[in-house]
């Protein structure tokens, strides 16, 4: 019975996710895997209406019912792309997963990241991926990669993403095994590198 891999790559913006979601599927689809890419919030029908309410609504919204709508995505993501991909067997490559909430909405935001990882875990069936890749930045470097304008979550100010990334590596330091954090200041190519290093024994 085949079982995928489920890789995640996070970390504050402008970090280059995106842009390693896309070396990383290319170079594992160079090497004959079968890669799904995915990004959350997002990636069903219900994840984009959810992700367009999260980071463009208007009006007020509580830090728990943000948390909430970031997991019902994450939820239908694990039902209708992650698990079945992995089933069949595939390498998964999404863009954030539960940690960004965890990181977000705990350490930034003020809930309990304790209890973000309990609701996670429940939302995906104790579903987390097998890797995390941290892309870390210094955050004069993200704001000056961000586009102009920014989302409802990019346009909260500096002290709060000082909070975002030292909980990303707070996080990180717990989970050594899970969660891994790479310097996003070099090149994509050199960042490309260490990554598939990272990822080339569970491949075998």
């Amino acid at each position: 019975m085949p079982h995928g891999i489920f890789i995640s790559l996070d970390g504050v913006d402008g970090a280059g996710k995106s842009t390693q979601c896309r070396l990383l599927a290319d170079w594992l689809r160079g090497n004959g895997r079968s890669v799904v890419t995915c990004h959350d919030p997002g990636g069903t029908d219900l994840g984009q209406e959810l992700r367009n309410l999260l980071l463009h609504y208007q009006g007020k919204m509580s830090l728990t019912t943000e948390a909430l709508l970031f997991m019902a995505s994450r939820a239908q993501l694990v039902a209708d792309v992650i698990r079945p991909a992995l089933a069949a067997g595939s390498v998964v490559l999404c863009d954030r997963f539960l940690l960004a909430n965890v990181v977000y909405q705990g350490h930034a935001g003020g809930l309990e990241p304790n209890d973000l990882w309990t609701v996670g875990r429940f939302c995906t069936g104790g579903l987390e991926p097998d890797l995390t890749f941290v892309l870390d930045l210094p955050l004069e470097v993200s704001f000056a990669r961000r586009k102009d304008g920014g989302d409802r979550l990019e346009s909260r100010g500096l002290d709060y993403f000082v909070k975002v990334r030292a909980g990303f590596l707070s996080e990180a330091q717990r989970r050594p095994d899970r969660i891994r954090i790479v310097d996003a200041t070099a090149p994509a190519n050199d960042v490309l590198d260490i990554l598939k290093n990272d990822i080339a024994p569970w491949l075998h």
